[in-house]
Parts: C-alpha cells; sequence; structure tokens
C-alpha cells in the first residue's frame, strides 16, 4: 500500500495544536517524575498504565466499540501496541539505570528517525533536505542535553537499550495511529494502556518487585504520571494520530527534551546545559526544514 507523502509532512491545525502541545507538557514531566519515584521499575510502569486505562475505560465503554464483534482484530491490534508500549518503556528505565541520563534520553529521542526510514520503506516521498532536518533536530538535542557517551561495556549497553527504546516507541505511535483511523481514542487507549499495564504486572512478578505498601510520598509521584505523563501526555497524542502523521508526532515528541530540562531545573535544581539555548534553536529549525522542505519538494 502506498503513503501520501503530503499527510506525512502536514502541519497540525486547529484543536491539534493545543492538544500536541498539552502532550509534549505531558511528558516532558515525566523524566523529573521518575527520577523522584524510588518504586521498582516495572512496578511504576505497572500502576502507570492500570491508572491511565481505569480512566479512560468508563468513556470507551460509554462508547460500546469495544464490545463490537466487527472490532475484535482491531481491539487485538491495540492490545499488541501494548506490548510494544511496556517493552518501550522496560528499554527506557533500563538505559537510565545503565547509561547516563543525558545519553540515554537523547537515544531514546530518536524516535520520529525510526517512524521515517518506515515511512519511507513504506514507499513515502520524503526529500534528502528533510532527512537532514531531522538529524540536525536530533543533533540539537544532544546541545539540550549535554550527552557525553561513555565507552564502558555497562554504558555502551545502556545507549542499545535507548536505541530500542526509540524503535519500540515508533512501532507504538505508527501502530496507534493506524488503528484509531477507525477506533476512538478512548477505546483504543484503555486497550492499550490495559495491556501494557499486564505486561508490566508479569514482569514486576517474575522479578519479584515490591507492588504495595510504599510511602504516601511515592503515590503522589504516581499520580502526577499518571494524569501528567499517561493522560495529558500519551491520551493527547494518540487523539491527534486521527489526523497527524505519526512522523510529525513523532518529530514533535523532541521537544520532550527541553521541557524536562526546565521542569528538572526548577524543580531537582539540576541546571541545564550551556547548550540548551542553541540546541532548542537547532531544534526548531531542523522541525521546519523537515516540514518545509518535503512540502516544496512535493508541492
Amino acid at each position: 500500500m502506498s503513503v501520501n507523502t503530503h499527510d506525512h509532512t502536514a502541519l497540525p491545525q486547529g484543536r491539534d495544536i493545543p492538544l500536541l502541545i498539552g502532550g509534549v507538557l505531558g511528558i516532558g514531566s515525566s523524566g523529573p517524575l521518575i527520577a523522584k519515584s524510588s518504586m521498582p521499575i516495572p512496578t511504576l510502569i505497572f500502576w502507570r498504565n492500570l491508572g491511565g486505562a481505569l480512566i479512560m475505560a468508563p468513556f470507551a465503554i460509554k462508547s460500546g466499540e469495544i464490545f463490537e464483534r466487527r472490532n475484535r482484530r482491531l481491539i487485538a491490534i491495540s492490545a499488541l501496541a501494548g506490548v510494544f508500549l511496556a517493552a518501550h518503556f522496560l528499554a527506557f528505565f533500563a538505559a537510565m539505570r545503565f547509561t547516563s541520563v543525558a545519553a540515554g534520553t537523547a537515544l531514546a529521542a530518536m524516535q520520529p528517525i525510526f517512524s521515517v526510514l518506515y515511512m519511507k520503506f513504506r514507499g513515502a516521498r520524503i526529500s534528502a533536505q528533510s532527512l537532514g532536518g531531522i538529524f540536525l533536530a536530533f543533533a540539537s538535542l544532544l546541545l539540550i542535553t549535554g550527552v557525553d557517551f561513555s565507552l564502558s561495556t555497562r554504558a555502551f549497553i545502556g545507549d542499545l537499550c535507548g536505541i530500542l527504546c526509540s524503535a519500540l516507541a515508533a512501532a507504538y505511535v505508527i501502530i496507534g495511529s493506524s488503528v484509531q483511523k477507525s477506533l476512538a481514542t478512548s477505546t483504543y487507549t484503555t486497550v492499550c494502556f490495559a495491556s501494557c499495564a499486564v505486561t508490566t504486572l508479569f514482569v514486576s512478578l517474575f522479578s519479584g518487585s515490591q507492588l504495595l505498601h510504599f510511602p504516601a510520598v511515592q503515590w503522589v509521584y504516581l499520580a502526577g504520571l499518571v494524569f501528567g505523563a499517561q493522560i495529558l501526555g500519551h491520551t493527547l497524542f494518540n487523539m491527534t494520530l486521527k489526523r497527524v502523521s505519526p512522523v510529525v508526532v513523532s518529530l514533535i515528541v523532541f521537544f520532550e527534551v527541553p521541557v524536562a530540562a526546565i521542569i528538572a531545573w526548577f524543580w531537582l535544581n539540576q541546571k541545564p546545559s550551556a547548550g540548551t539555548i542553541p540546541g532548542i534553536i537547532g531544534l526548531l529549525i531542523g522541525c521546519a526544514i523537515f516540514v518545509l522542505r518535503n512540502k516544496s519538494d512535493n508541492d
């Protein structure tokens, strides 16, 4: 099946703009909250996604799509997206543990590169200039994070986890985009988040991770993750996938990095690197090149 090139470079319009801005703010809050949390990784992912599924479930039940036999295949694909989401989260947290936060965050932000490669494989015409724009945006992230890659074996494993994390995120977004052409976002996110929760519950039980009896402040951090990163972040991004290309959505996810850096600066007292301002400028230029150059080449 061919891919419409214009669809993959069209700028978001109307209500999708505030939805994407809210999504960036939501996922940008996740890093600092994760840094403050002391819950085991699989446990944190489990409760975060279970909470998101429970919040979206009433809307999914009201729509009735989840009970219709004709939607069984779409429900199964949504559940598969949840497995990819769980794997993405696990790889991301592993990267945070094995390599530096800066290196892991930068490598995890390669998501749009994998999305573009997939779309080109499917037949989308994406110009060399636009590809250059994406790589400029990614290079700008390295400036923002002040990334310092280590040559140790442990850091190398963490770097690989960061790359794997970005590939899994791209797969999750692409699957979600295909399903939400036919399913309501509430139905998709309920099934996807529930599937992710179940997957990580098995990981928690297998690894012997503690599931309950945490200090009250840890549950507050978890609530922040559920309502910020999960509902405000992932759900709003998923809502835009009905109209906005997964390539563009993935590209906008780049802005999670400066948002997280600013939050960490004010809340965790982690001063941004000297490259933050020029990095943000380069990020904006790279994204503009991707959209505008490809559009001019295909109009």
